[in-house]
């Protein structure tokens, strides 16, 4: 097997509706502009809430992907 090496960047997503949605916009624009994206990993989810109701879910999401040489 060839030795590999990934980066892993940070992002949060955001959602009127889960904290699933928020964490699949955060994959998919992510998806964008990245390449073999590998793992995503969930490591803190939270809520705004305005006069008492939850308004936007929050997911911040490590996301790995594959690094490539500037030559591949």
């Amino acid at each position: 097997m060839t030795e590999s090496v990934y980066k892993i960047i940070e992002l949060v997503g955001v959602s009127s509706e889960s904290w699933e949605k928020a964490a699949a916009a955060a994959v998919e624009t992510a998806a964008l502009s990245l390449k073999d994206l590998r793992i995503a990993e969930v490591t803190d989810l939270d809520m705004q809430i305005e006069e008492g109701k939850v308004v936007t879910y929050r997911a911040k999401v490590k996301i790995s992907f594959k690094y490539h040489k500037e030559s591949d």
